[in-house]
């Protein structure tokens, strides 16, 4: 029992910190009332009258009328996503007034395994912003069409499990449990025993197979896109975490199972999944979503709710994160009211950590780990003709069957298509809107290539090359031009990961990943204006989408309707089956 806590909780010794003059947004009561918090080490003494706690040496911060909200979680995002170190990550939300998130630190363990995460767990020890690790699953997602770097099985799990982090398993996907998969039953049943949290993935998942989900032990849920599915999840007693991103911006239709249905809201909570380097540093993070759902009609406490106490609740957490309340951990923040919200101060384990949506210190970096080092092994440099797809001898048209991406959401549909054979080889044809795509293995030297064909991209010209694909984040490319495809990939692959740009055979613009080839210790507002730059280019040269680079971390996705490509081939998702994209001559 730490004793200076109940010491200054008691007014026996003077607190460390005191905000005074606030407005204290009580998510446990739902009230708002003028009061302070006193912080002893790294956790709340007092909260209300807090005048009794100050002492010669307390520093004292005056919150000037503003209101003092606890600190905001996200229940469920990929930090990957923003492929920035877990230090850097840490550093832009915390300005946005985060201080908690739940993650599976997934894309790392696709990489390198359970090594990778646990090397990243400690990097992530060394910052303010904590971690909360729920366990994967399964990795690789699909293994029988992908090949990734690390495995996690029930094993694995079982010994993770152990670790001071972990609080749950994660992503358990709805099909795999009416299936009764053995090891996801084994995986089940170790979390059950250690009394942790089971996370779901069930989208689009209903009626006999949604009740067994829910059976299974399922805690709570990121994978609503209605209100329908919302009111679906919480009277089945599964917290509905309501995700908002740049890919599946669906929160205003969500939203209105609460603001229209009226159902109540203690278990639902607003997650992000994923997230870019241009989001958080122009619009903000778990903030940005207390900010869309005012907009969209919802309460002001009950907002803040959503980001603190019941995304707690939804891990069992909520007693020592989401309240300020005596005995919870010293996470604060000091905002805006819902008129003009924002946040101006955030305090993380008592210190002050961000102020004006900067950091109050650098943080420092911590060195990498050989084992997120380095994780490129391809056995050669690719060549043109390696990345795409040979004719048959004397052949003049292929007919073809492609992937096509909708505009607004990387979810593919099949098409049929005519393309043009020249110099021995299945051509792309930009005016059609068709580009070639591939993915190269670079985990294990297999020399595994996987080759398709993409519409939907509006890339005219040059190529585009990543080390981000899901669920296997081998190199993925497309283009217009196979000699720029290749030098696009060769240079990812030079730069132990990264995003390129290529025309001409000239690289146009690129950013290095080389952390596991998807992270960077460049900061959030430096990544985001180099992103900005990159995208505008690729935008100069057609691209028609978004964010290109996101799209095509998810075109690589043997998971999500309705076609992928993968370094084994092109995969029909529901069947699960490698199949030939040429379909005749």
């Amino acid at each position: 029992m730490d004793q200076h806590l109940l010491r200054v909780a008691m007014g026996k010794e003077p607190a460390d910190l005191v905000i005074t003059n606030g407005q204290v947004v009580n998510v446990c009561s739902g009230e708002v009332y003028p009061g302070g918090v006193a912080v002893a080490g790294n956790r709340i003494a007092a909260v209300g009258d807090v005048a009794y706690t100050i002492g010669e040496e307390t520093q004292v911060i005056d919150a000037g009328g503003k209101y003092l909200t606890p600190g905001f979680i996200d229940g469920h995002i990929h930090p990957e996503s923003a492929n920035l170190s877990l230090s850097r990550f840490a550093e832009i939300v915390l300005c946005h007034g985060t201080t908690s998130v739940f993650t599976d630190l997934h894309e790392i363990g696709v990489v390198g395994g359970i090594d990778a995460m646990n090397a990243a767990l400690e990097e992530a020890r060394q910052t303010p912003l904590k971690y909360y690790w729920v366990v994967p699953s399964h990795i690789p997602f699909s293994p029988g069409v992908e090949t990734s770097g690390g495995r996690i099985d029930a094993g694995i799990i079982e010994r993770a499990m152990a670790r001071k982090e972990a609080v749950g398993l994660s992503e358990v996907v709805s099909p795999y449990v009416a299936m009764e998969l053995p090891d996801l039953m084994r995986s089940l049943d170790v979390t059950v025993e250690q009394r942790k949290v089971i996370a779901g993935h069930g989208p689009e998942t209903h009626g006999p197979m949604w009740n067994a989900f829910a059976a299974a032990g399922v805690t709570n849920d990121h994978e609503a896109l209605s209100a329908e599915e919302i009111l679906l999840r919480v009277r089945s007693g599964v917290h509905a975490q309501l995700r908002h991103n740049l890919v599946v911006p669906t929160l205003p239709q969500m939203i209105t199972a609460l603001t229209k249905d009226g159902i109540a809201s203690r278990m639902v909570s607003l997650v992000t999944d994923d997230t870019t380097a241009i989001v958080l540093a122009n619009e903000g993070h778990m903030d940005y979503l207390v900010r869309l759902a005012l907009e969209q009609g919802v309460d002001w406490v009950t907002a803040i709710q959503m980001v603190t106490l019941n995304a707690a609740q939804a891990f069992h957490k909520d007693f020592e994160i989401g309240s300020l309340a005596p005995g919870r951990f010293a996470d604060i923040n000091i905002v805006e009211g819902p008129e003009h919200f924002r946040v101006l101060k955030t305090v993380a384990n008592g210190k002050v950590v961000a102020e004006d949506l900067r950091p109050a210190a650098p943080l420092p970096l911590s060195g990498h780990a050989p084992v997120l080092l380095n994780t490129f092994h391809l056995e050669r440099p690719v060549a043109a003709s390696d990345l795409v797809i040979a004719a048959r001898p004397g052949a003049r048209m292929a007919h073809v069957h492609v992937m096509r991406t909708l505009p607004w959401v990387p979810i593919t549909k099949g098409a049929e298509a005519d393309l043009p054979v020249r110099d021995g080889y299945i051509a792309a044809d930009p005016a059609q809107d068709l580009l070639h795509i591939a993915v190269i293995e670079r985990h294990h030297r297999t020399g595994n290539i996987g080759r398709a064909f993409l519409g939907g991209m509006g890339l005219k010209r040059g190529a585009m090359a990543s080390s981000i694909g899901h669920d296997h984040h081998n190199i993925v490319v497309m283009g217009a031009d196979p000699g720029d495809m290749a030098v696009a990939a060769n240079r990812v692959a030079e730069m132990q990961g990264g995003i390129v740009l290529a025309e001409n055979g000239q690289i146009v613009e690129e950013i290095a990943l080389p952390i596991l080839g998807l992270l960077t210790d460049l900061d959030a507002w430096t990544l985001a204006e180099k992103r900005r730059i990159l995208l505008a280019k690729a935008a100069e040269r057609g691209c028609a989408v978004s964010d290109a680079f996101m799209f095509l971390s998810f075109i690589t996705l043997a998971a999500i309707p309705a076609f992928a490509i993968t370094d084994k081939g092109y995969v029909d998702v529901a069947k699960q089956q490698i199949v030939d994209p040429v379909l005749s001559y």
